[in-house]
């Protein structure tokens, strides 16, 4: 699920930007780096929702014909009922999310569609003069990590883990639904 319309979606993307998201060395920093950090003992359970649109583009392509359902749509209007999964992932991505009003229903959809007791965990970077830099002509709304326990709890989460890495400008969270 993406947080707007996909087509939207790369179009807040400066070309710099894009071009980097789609290189080896971020392909490498995440599934190196950041997943393992992020999903390091977490049992994600077998209905997942990720909320990113490359990544369901890509996945539709390449796991079509499996057991696996792919659809796209808007993350803060998602079509799924209540309780539908068991856990809810996203990478990287809050901040291109065009507003704070926008990023908290998507953390409240996250919400209303996890079973009781499921997982809404992620990361993110936070800002600083490079990340700011980077994202030139982007839409960037960087999430501020003091607050955004507060933001997940208003959406009906409990168990609020935030960690930080200074040294990457980054933070991960995980929180459960109550």
């Amino acid at each position: 699920m993406s947080a707007s319309n996909p087509a939207v979606y790369w179009r807040t993307m400066n070309l710099l930007h894009h071009r980097y998201c789609r290189s080896d060395g971020w392909r490498r920093a995440v599934h190196l780096g950041m997943m393992p950090w992020v999903l390091r003992d977490v049992n994600l359970g077998a209905n997942v929702l990720e909320i990113d649109p490359e990544l369901a583009s890509s996945l539709k392509r390449r796991l079509g014909g499996t057991n696996v359902t792919v659809a796209e749509g808007d993350a803060t209007q998602l079509s799924f009922p209540d309780a539908s999964f068991d856990s809810a992932v996203c990478f990287t991505m809050l901040h291109h999310v065009p507003s704070r009003e926008l990023q908290d229903r998507l953390l409240t959809e996250a919400c209303r569609v996890l079973k009781p007791g499921g997982l809404f965990l992620g990361s993110d970077s936070t800002s600083s003069f490079r990340f700011r830099l980077f994202h030139l002509f982007d839409t960037c709304v960087p999430i501020e990590p003091r607050g955004f326990g507060k933001r997940l709890a208003a959406a009906g989460f409990g168990d609020i883990e935030i960690e930080m890495r200074p040294e990457y400008n980054t933070l991960k969270f995980c929180a459960r639904k109550a």
